[in-house]
């Protein structure tokens, strides 16, 4: 064990106060940070999403609320709803071992997983449909243009037709 005399205690809490501040993210900060607005940030604290300290009218993010927020947008960018977002994240407990937070997760995104599957089969078929779809007009346009353009090159031009 190491003895620290009072200065050094007194420093070590001064350092620790400054790290801890540091961490503190405004709400301008954190939006350009993470590609969001300032009232995206308002609706995930109003939903409990998101629950920043405050400094009179300041919001101030913690790294709690940086981990969550990322959590927030990785759900929005695969398809899960905030409601589902929310239920999964309050789900974790620091001291426990999060089986039910991870078995719900792992739930979700296995219904989630199967949705955007169905989704892209169904892309794909539209891209081969509207592709096939392309193809038969440009064809048609080809065989109509063709013949058109290339009797321009040896014929006079047809009466009020111009050059």
């Amino acid at each position: 064990m190491k003895l620290v005399s009072p200065g050094e205690a007194a420093a070590n809490t001064n350092n620790m106060s400054a790290e801890a501040s540091e961490e503190l993210v405004r709400i301008g900060e954190m939006a350009k940070k993470y590609g969001v607005t300032l009232r995206t940030l308002r609706f995930y604290e109003d939903k409990g999403l998101l629950n920043p300290k405050r400094d009179g009218a300041t919001r101030l993010y913690t790294r709690r609320d940086k981990a969550r927020l990322k959590l927030i947008l990785l759900g929005r960018k695969v398809g899960f709803s905030l409601r589902d977002v929310k239920q999964m994240m309050d789900l974790y407990d620091p001291t426990g071992s999060n089986t039910k937070q991870l078995r719900l997760a792992l739930d979700k995104s296995e219904k989630q997983l199967a949705r955007l599957q169905k989704q892209r089969a169904l892309i794909d078929d539209a891209i081969n449909e509207l592709s096939g779809s392309m193809s038969a007009v440009r064809q048609m346009l080809s065989e109509r243009s063709a013949p058109a353009s290339a009797a321009r090159f040896f014929c006079a031009p047809a009466p009020g037709e111009r050059f």
